[in-house]
């Protein structure tokens, strides 16, 4: 059964990157909206006539906490959805939308180590994630996060995981980037394969992984996991088209 629509309020745009912006908004009328880290909402944006092809789906990217969630939008050359939020999603605009939804989320307790795996705004949830389990106290043996970008511009949330790494013993931080050629950057350079290749050759067998980010990536990933020996059922993945 489908969801109601609700309506949302702008409440705070924040520029993340050149490329991609915050948008924190808040549902009037309600003390809790509640959703389980790792789920996405859909807008309806006056994009177009037919209501299907205003449909826009963007996973949460922030925790629970009361009646407010975060969207992180990077601008798309031809996303008229993306686009009509850059140029129109100001403090105090209304858009209606519908969720939460979505089943990629993490089990109730975790017995092992997790290794999420990602590109770009597919970061998202797993800043959801990280947040919950972290504000909550939640027990975890580990956690990996390898996000993969092309330059060191385009990385979001960084200033926000690298102070996690050192506040937080059990969380390791791992940024890529495929094409950066500034020679001040000390960090990995290319792909996430060979990071979380590396990660699984420390001895890291006992592992669930996470997967969100395109298509390509995605595929790769599971080859590889498959390769390295983890079962399927141990990879969950979101993917966008």
């Amino acid at each position: 059964m489908l969801l109601p629509w609700q309506t949302a309020v702008v409440r705070e745009v924040i520029d993340e990157t050149y490329t991609v912006r915050r948008f924190i908004f808040e549902v009037p009328g309600v003390d809790i909206f509640d959703f389980i880290p790792g789920q996405f909402v859909t807008l309806d944006l006056p994009i177009h006539e037919r209501t299907s092809k205003r449909m826009r789906s963007y996973t949460i990217a922030s925790a629970p906490d009361g009646n407010r969630f975060e969207l992180v939008v990077v601008l798309l050359e031809h996303g008229s959805g993306s686009h009509w939020l850059f140029e129109n999603a100001a403090v105090g605009t209304e858009i209606s939308f519908r969720g939460p939804q979505g089943h990629f989320v993490l089990p109730d307790t975790f017995e092992r180590e997790i290794c999420f795996i990602c590109t770009g705004t597919g970061v998202a949830p797993f800043r959801s994630m990280v947040e919950h389990i972290v504000k909550n106290k939640i027990p975890i043996p580990a956690i990996h996060l390898v996000f993969g970008t092309r330059y060191a511009k385009d990385i979001l949330y960084h200033e926000e995981f690298l102070r996690l790494e050192k506040e937080i013993p059990h969380f390791h931080y791992h940024v890529t980037l495929s094409r950066e050629t500034d020679t001040g950057w000390k960090g990995d350079i290319g792909y996430v394969h060979p990071i979380y290749s590396r990660i699984c050759a420390e001895g890291k067998k006992d592992m669930e992984f996470y997967l969100c980010g395109w298509r390509f990536m995605i595929n790769e990933t599971r080859a590889k996991l498959a390769e390295l020996g983890y079962p399927k059922e141990r990879v969950h993945l979101e993917l966008y088209d």
